[in-house]
């Protein structure tokens, strides 16, 4: 069985209020951080030309399809029936992504394949967590 999902959907940047670009964006799910959920984007969409992730709950992103929810660096919410808004805030702006709601349901199906809600702690290597911890991983 697979430890990760990495799973690529098209997405809207939204730029300007009135102005978007589209992006293909990596969502991952690995089953060694079970309660985690990234967003990746590519090195061509960063101020620095690196390529940046996001990590939030996977239970915000699941939440965020149905309600508005998140407080502080990332908030999700419905937008219409067939989209879902996340936007993420940090010292440099906020970006604003559009996804299909569709694909991201289909990403979130194959996380709760990989590992079933409610079971994630039993998917924690507590040893190899405080290791990395502690050694600034």
């Amino acid at each position: 069985m697979p430890t990760v999902i990495d799973h690529t959907v098209q997405a809207r940047l939204v730029t300007v209020p009135s102005a978007t670009r589209d992006v293909t964006v990596a969502l991952r799910y690995d089953r060694h951080d079970p309660f985690a959920v990234r967003i990746v984007f590519p090195p061509d969409v960063s101020l620095d030309g690196q390529e940046v992730a996001w990590v939030f709950s996977r239970e915000l992103l699941e939440e965020g399809l149905r309600a508005s929810v998140g407080r502080g660096d990332v908030r999700v919410r419905p937008n219409g029936e067939t989209r879902t808004v996340v936007e993420l805030r940090a010292p440099e702006g906020v970006a604003v992504i559009e996804f299909d709601t569709a694909g991201l349901r289909n990403f979130l199906r194959g996380t709760y394949k990989l590992v079933r809600s409610g079971t994630e702690h039993l998917e924690m290597d507590l040893d190899r967590a405080l290791t990395a911890l502690l050694r600034g991983v």
